[in-house]
């Protein structure tokens, strides 16, 4: 087979994986005219989601051969899809010829499972190694790491990868025993938490090493030494949604959860895609798009907001509101909260304010130290005043009769928000996933 044949393959295999963000390592370049590559600038290329999310990374798997028969998978075992299988210096090449053409930033490299978790995961990491070492490429590599792979794989890995990630599949225990039961949440969670352990490792040694400078001579300029490098951007992960039967409280919990135990740089949310030939245990439809964005959305809150999970959705349906963003539903179902005083409210109740972001925040909690703030200065801080101003109090204004209509407004449309219910959302021109080919 050839090698435009296996890219067109194993880049399309790879396409149902979301987990593609290149932010958050070290900055690197080679402007020195050292090595080749940099994992600062802007995104170059353009790889593309089911979805027709834009991507800047060669996104490739090393083979879709896989050992597992994951129901929700396009390359499960029993699959009929086509098969092929890169070896370390393709993948090696053709990241070096696309980053030379301008056509990447980066590697996003995953694999099915061939021979064993070690024989698959060594494979993975010599094509980080190569790049690494052989080619001083300073771009950004993300590596899938296989939850089985040995400790000593593991170590590599972080060696050479600027971030590492595990999927954990689905939302639940029950789910994954159900839809994949090959896979174990406990090894799953294992590898996680040796991941945490390295990079803490790795963060309190550059601490270390910045904080005693290591004189070699005397009188020589004092030098600290340089701690091995392990996953700068630290790890993610990826649950679908819509496979199984969890509820976003469900999702949103497992997510606080990863987050706390694992300290998660990210945790991706990807729409279930129906795949050909799928198990009958696997939903006929996709569920609505707009359902990932809200758990997006929703995961944002936790993170950056100071919401806890079990408040994002407390209406007793279990599901986000698709038709608002969640803070805004959580400010409609609690109407005795508002409105807030721009002047006077805590920096965390102004964070509940729809239409105020974290930085909006910032620039009101400044202007305010040198006076009261009025309707018109949301404007000049560049704040949404529409959508804020229903919810809020400042010099010259107040709700009121604003704030009754909205919550009314609200009622009104506040029942369950049925996923596979056509008129909630009508008929749109769907995305269409575009091709290298």
């Amino acid at each position: 087979m050839d090698l435009s044949r296996k890219l067109a393959i194993l880049a399309d295999a790879a396409k149902y994986d979301a987990s593609c963000a290149s932010s958050g390592t070290d900055p690197r370049d080679s402007r020195g005219g050292s090595g080749i590559g940099s994992t600062e600038g802007m995104g170059i290329c353009h790889s593309y989601a089911p979805d027709g999310r834009c991507i800047s990374l060669l996104k490739i798997l090393l083979t879709n051969h896989c050992q597992y028969d994951c129901l929700y998978c396009v390359n499960r075992s029993s699959s009929n899809v086509p098969r092929a299988k890169f070896s370390v210096e393709e993948v090696v090449a053709l990241t070096l010829d696309f980053y030379r053409r301008n056509t990447i930033e980066g590697l996003f490299l995953s694999s099915g499972i061939i021979k064993s978790p070690d024989f698959t995961m060594e494979q993975v990491v010599r094509v980080a190694q190569v790049l690494r070492e052989e080619h001083d490429f300073r771009g950004y590599i993300h590596l899938k790491t296989i939850p089985d792979a040995s400790e000593e794989l593991l170590q590599r890995a972080g060696r050479y990868a600027d971030r590492l990630s595990i999927n954990v599949e689905l939302p639940t225990d029950e789910g994954l025993k159900e839809l994949a039961p090959e896979k174990d949440t406990a090894a799953i969670h294992r590898s996680m938490g040796r991941l945490r352990l390295h990079i803490d490792d790795a963060k309190e040694a550059h601490k270390a090493s910045a904080a005693v400078p290591i004189r070699v001579m005397p009188g020589a300029t004092a030098r600290p030494a340089r701690p091995p490098r392990f996953a700068p951007a630290g790890q993610s992960t990826q649950m679908i949604v819509g496979a199984d039967a969890s509820d976003d409280r469900s999702i949103l919990r497992s997510s606080a959860a990863l987050y706390v135990r694992f300290r998660m740089r990210r945790v991706y949310y990807s729409a279930f895609s129906p795949i050909p030939d799928a198990a009958q245990a696997l939903p006929l439809k996709a569920p609505p798009l707009v359902r990932e964005h809200r758990l997006y959305q929703a995961d944002w809150l936790m993170r950056f907001y100071g919401f806890d999970h079990e408040e994002i959705v407390d209406d007793g349906t279990g599901l986000l509101r698709l038709d608002v963003d969640p803070k805004h539903a959580w400010a409609l179902a609690h109407p005795e909260r508002f409105p807030v005083d721009l002047n006077v409210a805590p920096r965390e109740m102004l964070l509940r304010v729809p239409g105020l972001g974290v930085g909006s925040v910032d620039k009101l909690i400044v202007a305010r130290r040198v006076r009261r703030l009025r309707a018109e200065d949301l404007k000049q801080l560049k704040v949404p005043a529409r959508k804020v101003l229903p919810f809020v109090i400042v010099d010259g204004h107040r709700p009121g009769a604003m704030l009754t209509a909205t919550t009314s407004l609200a009622a009104r449309s506040a029942s369950p928000t049925d996923l596979t219910d056509p008129t909630t959302f009508p008929a749109m021109p769907m995305p269409m996933q575009m091709g290298l080919f």
